[in-house]
């Protein structure tokens, strides 16, 4: 009988915790247990009505074949205008990528840049897939902790001490998944000073959650802060979360030639073109009006407050309050080591986690998932009688641990 061998790259890696724990919340609701799922990361508002309208158009003029590998002119069009409408950065049209999605957007870089041994900078928490798509590579990961009490943000001083002769890329994300901090000008300038120091990094600014950004903030992105490295700078962004798109797949970034150039023949040997039907969907959501945007946030904001107050109401969680996103990222550290009703132990975040889900059906995604303990990640984006009663199941849950 043929037995089935794993490339070695392919033993790298692992798979997506945040995929996982949202699968095992479906299984069990498939058996008929009541579970509240807040694992997954995407808005649980619909496609605004016009984008999907575009896409019908699109299907009934034939919009069916395969497209420009890297997306079509009238997209990427689109896509040069929002990066100088929103961002006030210049790019030509062969420096924008199209791709199924901003992690394919990452794949590709990565893959068309890291060579084994090179190392990649990675504030934790991260995104989970950040590190595994680096690793797939034969790249490094290098992993630098930030502090709670410094809201998360990748310091300069930590930056700095994290650069080798070997170091290639800096990917970072704000407003982050999954602690919803976001670097404001000072922080990105501060950033920026260090890697205009060490012309042989890359940097990946992942603003995949830009227009997801609350109390009167303003959005900054590291090329637009500091032009100098605008030459070496892939700024990512995408339909998925801000027009609740995230099943259309469609990611897009800014870039030097070259890399978009090298990026563009990874999908010609592995995707071939995103979705036509999708492309001409995103060209509508970039070209469209935005003025839902305001409002949902609003939601968001409202979810955001009432979450951060009953976890902080919680025997054993802290819960600090995000910039952005639709993440809480909460600290468990308080329950660590106590005994959960079934006899269970809860020595790690994982332990919390799972027993959580199994003992009141709330299924959130532990902190070492995202390199950083002992938290939690907890998506607001749900309706808000799901969210408090979520909030009560784990307040009851944290309350019956000995």
């Amino acid at each position: 009988m043929y037995e089935f061998r794993q490339s070695d790259a392919l033993a790298r890696i692992s798979p997506s915790p945040t995929l996982a724990m949202t699968q095992k919340a479906r299984d069990l609701k498939s058996r008929g247990r009541d579970v509240i799922s807040l694992s997954a990361g995407e808005p649980d508002f619909d496609t605004p009505e016009h984008i999907k309208q575009a896409a019908i158009d699109a299907i009934r003029r034939g919009e069916t074949k395969y497209t420009a590998v890297d997306g079509i002119a009238e997209l990427k069009a689109a896509v040069v205008a929002k990066f100088k409408r929103d961002n006030n950065l210049d790019y030509a049209p062969d420096q924008i990528t199209v791709a199924p999605g901003g992690k394919a957007v990452i794949y590709n870089a990565i893959m068309a840049s890291v060579n084994n041994g090179d190392e990649v900078i990675i504030p934790a928490p991260y995104w989970v897939s950040y590190p595994d798509i680096v690793e797939l590579a034969g790249g490094r990961p290098v992993i630098v902790e930030t502090r709670e009490a410094d809201g998360f943000l990748l310091s300069a001083e930590a930056l700095e001490r994290a650069i080798t002769p070997r170091t290639r890329w800096l990917i970072f994300n704000s407003p982050a998944n999954p602690t919803g901090a976001a670097y404001d000008r000072n922080a990105l300038k501060a950033l920026a000073d260090v890697l205009v120091r060490h012309p042989q990094i890359m940097i990946l600014s992942d603003d995949i959650y830009e227009h997801l950004l609350y109390d009167g903030r303003v959005f900054s992105t590291i090329a637009e802060v500091e032009p100098e490295l605008f030459g070496r700078t892939l700024t990512l962004n995408g339909a998925s979360k801000a027009y609740a798109m995230t099943g259309w797949r469609i990611g897009f970034a800014g870039g030097p030639r070259p890399l978009i150039a090298a990026m563009a023949k990874i999908m010609s040997q592995s995707t071939t073109n995103p979705c036509s039907i999708s492309q001409w969907a995103a060209l509508a959501a970039l070209d469209g009006d935005h003025g839902f945007l305001a409002k949902r946030n609003a939601a968001f904001v409202s979810r955001r407050d009432r979450v951060v107050e009953m976890l902080n109401e919680t025997e054993g969680v802290t819960c600090r309050t995000p910039e952005g996103a639709f993440y809480v990222y909460p600290s468990c550290a308080g329950l660590i080591g106590k005994t959960a009703p079934s006899g269970r132990i809860i020595e790690t975040d994982e332990d919390f986690a799972l027993e959580l889900l199994d003992a009141q059906g709330v299924a959130v995604v532990f902190g070492a998932a995202f390199g950083l303990s002992p938290y939690f990640r907890i998506s607001y984006a749900a309706s808000m009688s799901d969210l408090e009663d979520a909030c009560r199941r784990i307040q009851r849950f944290c309350a019956a641990l000995l």
